[in-house]
């Protein structure tokens, strides 16, 4: 049972802004790190966006972007909400696919967040749809 709802996508114009909300519930976040993903029509899942446990203001660790949304997107969390969010600026239509997210120890180059098969299970996800 993963215990994530992923919420926020939709339908909007390239260009156009979303953010996506990931509510975790039976268990804290605040120790785990947070990997953003999305699977893409015929595509595997694909690491988007990962953020440490430590929060993008902690010393040393920030989060890590894939090539594809480096400079569009912004990862965040809010621990005390136990929520963590994915801010997507500039949307492409190559972006449109189901966002999930998942938990994970860290963001480094062993982790999940590159090997996202490892993953046996998935939440629902929030479909995103960029089209003109």
């Amino acid at each position: 049972q993963v215990p994530f709802v992923e919420s926020g996508g939709g339908l909007v114009q390239p260009g156009q802004s979303l953010t996506l909300s990931c509510a975790a519930s039976g268990f804290s976040l605040d120790r785990y790190a947070i990997a953003w993903f999305r699977q893409a029509p015929g595509k595997e899942h694909e690491g988007v966006a990962c953020i440490s446990s430590s929060g993008i203001r902690s010393s040393g660790d920030n989060p890590v972007y894939s090539d594809s949304v480096q400079g569009r997107f912004t990862v965040a969390r809010d621990n005390a909400e136990n929520t963590a969010f994915l801010i997507m600026r500039s949307l492409k239509p190559e972006d449109t696919a189901i966002y999930y997210c998942q938990s994970l120890p860290d963001c480094t180059g062993g982790s999940y967040y590159y090997y996202p098969e490892r993953y046996d299970h998935w939440s629902q996800g929030t479909q995103v749809t960029v089209s003109s």
